[in-house]
Formats: C-alpha cells, structure tokens, sequence
C-alpha cells in the first residue's frame, strides 16, 4: 500500500461534479447509477464513455490485470481510480463517497494504476510512414512539412517530494516539478511520454535521455519532429530559426513574415501548437496533473504516463467526445497571413542557441540545417509566387 486516508481530508481542486453533495449512498449504488445512465454522465464523472468504461474493464480483466473482489468488482475499481485522477480528489474525499476505509481506496487505486501501466505500451503507438492529413490537407504545410510526424515538447508537472529532494526538483521558476517530455501526433495522441527527471533538468538533457535510453523515442528514418527553441535544430527535429518572430501573435498584429525564416517560423509555430491543444485535453480531463498529489515519488510519475496512455486509449474509442472537441481545433489554425502593412516595424525576439547535449557529428548537423533552409526557401519562392498574383 503506497497511501492512507492518513493523507488529510479534503480535496485539491473544485473538481467535485454537482450531483455528489446531495446524498452519499455507497460506492457501488453510485457506479451503477452512473453507469446506467446517459453515457455524458459516466463522461463527466469516470472521464470516458461508457463503450470505452467497460471496454477498459473487459481488458483489464482479459489480461489478469484486474479480479472482482468480494465485495468491489472491477467496475468499481476502475471507477474510483478514474474519479480521483479525474476530479482530483484525496483519500479521504472519496473515502466518504464510496464508503471504504482510506485503506481500501488506496489499495484499489494503486491497483488499477499498476494494471494500466502493464498495458500503457499497447496504446502508445509510433508514427507510421504516411503524410499526416492535417499537413497533406492544408497548403500552408504541404509539401513542406511532408516528412514531419509530429511535435516535441516539454510539461512541467506540479510534484510532491520530501524536503531532502526538493533541490533538484524546483524548476526555473521556483516551483517543485517534473520535467515531462512528450511527442505527439497532430491528431491529439502521444506517441511517447517519458516522465520522471527533476524540474531543474534541461530540456535536451530529458530529450537526450529518451534518445538513448532502453525504451527510447524513435524517429523514423527520413522524418522528424518539430520543437521549440528549447530544443536545438538536429537530425529528427527540426527547430525555428534563432533571432527570428516565433510569437504567434506578433503575427495577428498585423506583422506580415519578411523573409523565408519569418515565414518558416509562422508555420512551424502554427503546426507546433498541438503541443498545447493536447496538454489542454490531457490536463482538462485529468486535473489531478495539476497539483501535486500526496504519493510517492513513483507513483507520480506513473500517474503521469497513465493519464497520458488513458487519453490514447479514449482518443481511439471516442474522438469525438466533447474534451476533445474543446482542443481538437484552435482558431490560430485558420489564421490567413497578412498582407504587407505600411510603414511598420514588427519586434525581434532573439533567442539564445541551446547547447547540444547529444553526440551528433558535423554533417549531420549541417545536413539538419540545410533541410531547414531547403523547407523555408521552397515555403517563401511558393508565398512571393501567390503574392504577386494577387
């Protein structure tokens, strides 16, 4: 047993849905209420359809992973873990709702947490050789962006650690934290979640890590990842120009890109930004991410890839469901680039170039920098072409 209901009361958001301060029945009256009602109830309260809810239940207990028990079948077990990562809740405020000691939650909890992490592999899946729609489709990125398969970026996750451990932990910002590397496609799914280093670890450091570790992140030959100026410009991803507009809204404003590497940086930027639209659906439906939750170490970090392998899971059943629905589309997507303005000076960002922590030879790293040059030249001969026949 990794927690107790010695934990604390309380809860640590405002997650809590409506219909739970009227009567507190018992847990097993309260699941089968939920599960025998409309499907946007289970949704709300279990963060899945009902499809997916009992789909995950067949498989768990399919696998051996999961057993009904005496008095809590699996259905139950499954409920309580969803609803404390997904109305982030404490031992204690579910303690009460379902009417089990805190050690009975705890020990469920942690039980259906290791059964995900047994088969969260199965529902992280790399990227495949096709051109992604969401670039075949759209002008903008093809054929320019033909070879990339997705984005790379970091999350800062909210950590709980003893006092002992906290140095490492507190990130740039003061805060204790994990640093959370991920690589996603442009329709919403992670292909890859490394979870773990301390809030203080350099961003190419985590992504050194993930290139060389046992279970690391592949990067199909001939293809890449886009990332941020975080990241360094290198063989399988490709960063934006330094010293350049990487700002979307410096782009609303008005500001029309001047030259190829503005242009590269609109675009990349434009496409990168599935990186915040999926941290949105996957903090939205698991807001125990957060805020840092009362357990061990390690069972943070396990929360953090099953929360991500769950979002996989719901993103293949239902993709359509309404969290998704909210991040599924953002408007700076449909953003038309401007025509030129008159007579103003749009600000430069300049941006310090990352020191390379990962072991790349000179020509490969020259190759990477003329792949970006060829993408922005052919993106800019392409813009002053359209331009001119306006």
């Amino acid at each position: 047993m990794e927690n107790s209901d010695d934990e604390k009361d309380g809860v640590f958001g405002n997650c809590m849905p409506k219909e739970l301060s009227i009567s507190l029945t018992n847990g097993t009256k309260f699941v089968d209420e939920v599960l025998r009602g409309p499907s946007d109830r289970c949704l709300e309260n279990f963060r899945m359809d009902k499809h997916a809810f009992y789909k995950l239940c067949d498989i768990l207990q399919g696998k051996g992973l999961l057993r009904h028990t005496n008095r809590i079948k699996i259905e139950e077990q499954l409920a309580i873990f969803l609803f404390i990562i997904g109305h982030n809740l404490r031992t204690r405020a579910v303690q009460e709702l379902f009417r089990y000691s805190g050690e009975t939650i705890s020990r469920h909890f942690n039980n259906v947490l290791n059964a995900i992490m047994a088969i969260s592999l199965d529902f992280f899946q790399p990227p495949g050789s096709d051109i992604p729609p969401e670039i075949l489709e759209d002008p903008r990125f093809y054929p320019y962006f033909k070879d990339c398969v997705g984005a790379v970026d970091r999350i800062h996750i909210p950590v709980m650690v003893g006092i002992d451990e906290q140095g490492p932990f507190r990130n740039k910002n003061g805060q204790l934290s994990q640093n959370v590397l991920v690589a996603c496609s442009f329709d919403l799914r992670f292909h890859y979640v490394l979870a773990g280093w301390e809030g203080s670890a350099s961003d190419l450091r985590v992504l050194n890590s993930a290139l060389t570790r046992r279970n690391k992140l592949q990067v199909p030959e001939g293809k890449y990842y886009l990332v941020d100026s975080k990241y360094a410009n290198m063989p399988g991803f490709i960063a934006p120009y330094n010293g350049v507009l990487c700002h979307l809204n410096e782009f609303v404003g008005g500001y029309p890109p001047r030259d190829s590497r503005e242009l590269f940086n609109q675009r990349h930027l434009l496409l990168r930004n599935v990186t915040d639209r999926i941290f949105g659906a996957l903090k939205a439906r698991f807001p125990i991410l957060m805020s840092a939750p009362p357990y061990p170490l390690q069972t943070q970090v396990k929360l953090v890839v099953a929360a991500c392998a769950l979002h996989n899971y719901i993103r293949r059943e239902k993709p359509d469901d309404w969290i998704f629905k909210m991040h599924e589309h953002d408007n700076t997507l449909q953003m038309e680039e401007s025509l030129p303005p008159l007579e103003v000076e749009p600000p430069i960002m300049q941006v310090e170039s990352p020191a390379l922590d990962i072991a790349f030879d000179t020509e490969q790293l020259e190759f990477s920098s003329q792949l970006r040059d060829s993408i922005a030249g052919d993106m800019w001969g392409d813009y002053i072409s359209d331009l001119s026949t306006m």
